[in-house]
């Protein structure tokens, strides 16, 4: 088994807004380890996306890390100086944002924008981008090197990322949706290019989504988030095959499955809830069909229903093992 390359210890990251404090991350904890893909799904709002922000201390200015930790080769991310951090930016974890067209500058060409941070005269440089452009599978390097964002696709775009991402060859990259708004032909491109980047670099990867379909293709663990949460975490073949969890019941049952008809597809009744004024009472408790006395007055923990599989459900009480 592979050595652990990142944990997250009991991560606290609250928003203070007008209206109150956001926890929109609340005491997660799990780890990924080296050449492991890990995929983090649940709905909108479930705290995905600022768990991977939290690690790369990229929260928003009216966001802050409350407490916890986050170890990465024996040193807490979240206690390095805002210099340190940045070096590690890029070199050690890199990000590929959900929107690239917003993640890169209209008014200079990728080439430009690839060589921006290379300490190599302009020849090498460029040669040094082509061949990561080519790497990444795009057809016509020098082209796209001259290109301007607006004039590549979605998908290109996504490959540019995904390049610039790996110009220093991180032990950790970080892929936020990064099939959102890509048509399926395009969407089974960049996945096998991040399955081919794990293979050839031994990188490991953090794939955010709220599609179980890519999980399934792309992940060897999977954690699943509610209302800022980590409510279950097992291998990915364990999670689709023995779900715990009622909300990671619900995530598969509402899944298509092809050759089977139904008049209406299933989906989990009610809203995620307000992140403002959470209780002690378990989030998922107005949603669920098992919801019993003691899941509206207290938070389940974690428990272990395997060598690798954990849940937080009071209807496993007792049964760890």
């Amino acid at each position: 088994m592979n050595k652990t390359l990142v944990e997250f210890k009991h991560v606290h990251t609250y928003f203070h807004t007008e209206s109150g404090v956001v926890k929109a991350v609340n005491d997660v904890s799990f780890r990924i380890r080296e050449g492991e893909t890990v995929g983090i799904v649940g709905e909108s709002g479930s705290g995905k996306s600022v768990t991977a922000l939290s690690l790369m201390r990229l929260v928003a200015d009216n966001g802050k890390i409350e407490s916890g930790t986050v170890e990465m080769d024996g040193r807490d991310l979240l206690s390095l100086k805002p210099e340190e951090m940045r070096r590690l930016r890029g070199s050690e974890i890199a990000m590929v944002f959900q929107e690239p067209m917003s993640s890169l500058n209209p008014v200079l060409t990728i080439g430009e924008q690839l060589m921006e941070h290379r300490l190599l005269s302009r020849k090498e440089a460029k040669a040094e981008v082509l061949s990561l452009i080519g790497k990444v599978g795009i057809p016509d390097a020098p082209r796209v090197f001259a290109a301007y964002p607006h004039e590549l696709s979605g998908g290109m775009l996504q490959r540019v990322m995904i390049a610039s991402a790996l110009a220093c060859s991180p032990k950790l990259l970080i892929a936020d949706e990064p099939t959102t708004a890509l048509d399926v032909t395009i969407q089974a491109q960049i996945l096998d290019l991040l399955r081919q980047v794990k293979e050839q670099y031994n990188t490991a990867i953090l794939l955010i989504t709220h599609d179980l379909g890519v999980v399934a293709e792309t992940a060897d663990y999977v954690v699943v988030m509610y209302a800022g949460k980590v409510i279950e975490e097992a291998p990915v073949v364990e999670l689709f095959r023995h779900a715990k969890h009622p909300y990671t019941q619900g995530l598969l049952k509402s899944k298509p499955v092809i050759g089977e008809r139904k008049d209406r597809l299933y989906s989990i009744p009610g809203q995620v809830p307000n992140l403002i004024g959470l209780g002690d009472s378990c989030y998922f408790s107005d949603r669920c069909e098992h919801c019993m006395d003691i899941c509206r007055t207290k938070q389940p923990p974690m428990r272990a229903q395997g060598a690798e599989h954990r849940v937080a459900c009071w209807l496993y009480e007792g049964e760890s093992r």
